[in-house]
């Protein structure tokens, strides 16, 4: 875990495309990366559902069904996660592969984020706690175990978009010693881009800790998971000396396609909790005694 506290960061604002074929999706990956990459990103950060734009690989009645989509895609998960490891390993960066639906041994699906680091390894953090339409529509189930991943820069740990609302779980990961929370998301709604970016926010704020969020743009009206998506990439900041007044070091513009970017200096955090106009992070026991 040694290394530079420093990095910088890219946090993806993804359209959701029709794809002609497997070539096409790695051509597009591949832009994605090499952009990044030449702006000199050491983590990359894709979103939540990203990932089932492979279902236009499909004929439309798969494509067209929730459950047909889920059953097809699981010939692709390999290949998906191969294709990150190249090109975490081509450009020498970690990578959040966003999010796939991942079939377990039980027959039901987990929404899986995987981080690939350089050398092509992959770990993984399944989302926590499910949205109505992943409960009572899509069927997918919850992960039962909170995880952080130990990087050069130090530990980081994931919260899969609705996961970045309830405070328990980004707190067991700092406590744990993470810095940085990532948050792959995806929502269809303004409302929806802003409980989970208020919820950043709050566990930025309450953790003194960076929390980087990374959504869907654009419609895709072919899909009905993913037909709708609306949201920011942003990183978010304690709001204390040596921050941003507003909490928000980057942000991009509304449902534009881009990458968004940021250089993080992760000794800060120890810093401001240490010698903080507040402290938060510390104080946080302290709202137990009135319970």
């Amino acid at each position: 875990m040694a290394g530079s506290r420093r990095l910088r960061v890219a946090a993806a604002q993804y359209d959701i495309s029709f794809l002609g074929d497997w070539d096409a999706y790695h051509a597009k990956i591949r832009a994605w990366v090499e952009q990044a990459a030449s702006e000199k990103a050491q983590l990359l950060l894709f979103p939540e559902y990203f990932s089932m734009e492979l279902a236009s690989l499909f004929p439309a009645d798969i494509y067209g069904s929730l459950s047909k989509q889920l059953d097809a895609l699981q010939e692709l998960v390999d290949r998906f996660v191969e294709l990150f490891a190249d090109m975490a390993r081509a450009h020498g960066v970690y990578v959040v592969a966003g999010t796939f639906p991942v079939r377990q041994d039980d027959g039901t699906y987990r929404n899986r984020s995987y981080l690939v680091d350089p050398s092509g390894g992959a770990r993984h953090q399944d989302k926590l706690i499910m949205t109505r339409f992943e409960n009572e529509q899509w069927l997918i189930s919850a992960g039962d175990e909170i995880k952080v991943f130990d990087t050069e820069f130090g530990r980081v740990g994931i919260n899969v978009c609705y996961d970045s609302e309830f405070p328990m779980i980004a707190r067991s990961q700092v406590e744990r010693g993470a810095d940085l929370i990532l948050v792959p998301s995806c929502t269809d709604t303004l409302a929806g881009y802003h409980r989970v970016r208020i919820g950043c926010q709050a566990r930025a704020l309450e953790n003194q800790c960076y929390v980087i969020q990374s959504p869907t743009v654009g419609e895709a009206r072919w899909s009905e998971a993913v037909d709708v998506n609306q949201g920011a990439a942003a990183v978010y900041t304690p709001v204390d000396y040596g921050f941003p007044d507003d909490g928000i070091l980057a942000a991009g513009e509304l449902n534009r396609a881009q990458w968004v970017y940021a250089d993080l200096d992760l000794e800060a955090i120890a810093d401001v909790r240490e010698s903080g106009q507040v402290f938060n992070y510390r104080d946080w026991p302290l709202q137990f005694r009135c319970s």
